[in-house]
Order: structure tokens, then sequence, then C-alpha cells
């Protein structure tokens, strides 16, 4: 399988590219070289082949999720630069 000019020409426009002259030729090429790369992978034999799933058979092993107090709130606000009273104070972001 192979592409033309005119091919190319409509995927870099959807693509929104821009080549030169140069490099549209080296564009056309290298497409070409990927067509026939995938005939060649269309060639195979996969009767027998079960359709990947998962990359490997790993499964991940994850701790529970337990929700705990790691530092206190009064810990917390000791370190603040500015608070009032019971939370935070930040600089106004929106006017």
């Amino acid at each position: 399988m192979s592409t033309d000019l005119a091919t190319l020409r409509g995927l870099a426009h959807l693509a929104r590219l821009e080549f030169d002259d140069t490099k549209e030729q080296q564009m056309l090429g290298d497409l070409n070289k990927i067509l026939d790369w995938v005939d060649q992978l269309r060639q195979l034999d996969t009767t027998d082949v079960e359709p990947l799933v998962h990359l490997s058979q790993e499964i991940n092993v994850l701790r529970p999720d337990e929700a705990r107090n790691s530092v206190s709130h009064q810990a917390g606000l000791s370190n603040a630069p500015r608070k009032d009273s019971d939370y935070f104070r930040v600089p106004k972001v929106l006017d």
C-alpha cells in the first residue's frame, strides 16, 4: 500500500502541518515505509493469538485505603504563615 502527495497534503491540512517541498517528499517516503510495514504485519497468521488485554500478568497490590489524621488540625494551623481562627488565610485570587 502506498499513498500519493494529494493524500499527504490532505493529512497535513487536517493535522495543521506545513512542509516545504523537500520535507514533503521525505514525509511521503516515511509514510509509505510505515504503510509497507503495516502490510507486512497483515500477512502474519494471528488466528491462534489471543487478544492482548494487559501488557503483563502482574496484578497491582495496593494497601487498603484507610482514613486517618496524620497531622492534627491545630498542628497544621501552627505552621501556617497566616490563619483566621480555624482556617488558613491565603491571598485573594479572584476579584
